[in-house]
């Protein structure tokens, strides 16, 4: 399958929390935690190194910093299906004090069948994590979402 348009995959969520909570929730790991990943070596930096964990699926990733503006938009790198691609965090203050969050994920690589399953996968991944990251911030509830996703056992 040829594919003439490289697909992006782009999520967005409405948090009512003022954008400089959001923003730390991303960066910090002691935060970030809670709703999307298990461990990192490290709060987001720009140029920094890090590496991301999920325990319950045994897998880690390899993430590089790329640029980061305070309270507007986080881009790392890291090695997801094999190739490296693009993740953007964009935060939009609202009037309301509320943020207003766009995840960006781009440059697949692969057969299209491959970029397909990724797209889809990207898109319902940073689906979940902006829901946890809103449960959390809006009413301190975990609600374990990326863990609940594949149960042991799944098939």
């Amino acid at each position: 399958m040829l594919i003439e348009n490289m697909p992006d995959v782009e999520t967005a969520m409405l948090i009512r929390r003022p954008v400089e909570e959001v923003f730390k929730a991303f960066i910090d790991p002691a935060i970030t935690t809670k709703f999307w990943f298990t461990k990192s070596n490290g709060k987001l930096e720009p140029g920094k190194n890090l590496k991301w964990t999920w325990d319950m699926y045994n897998f880690s990733v390899d993430v590089r910093v790329q640029e980061i503006e305070v309270n507007k938009r986080i881009l790392v790198e890291w090695g997801h299906y094999r190739e490296a691609t693009l993740i953007e965090w964009i935060f939009k203050p609202q009037l309301d004090d509320t943020t207003f969050v766009i995840i960006k994920n781009s440059g697949f690589k692969g057969t299209g069948d491959e970029i397909i399953r990724q797209t889809l996968d990207s898109t319902e991944g940073f689906s979940l994590l902006l829901a946890g990251a809103k449960a959390l911030l809006e009413h301190n509830i975990l609600l374990n979402l990326v863990p609940d996703r594949f149960p042991e056992g799944y098939n």
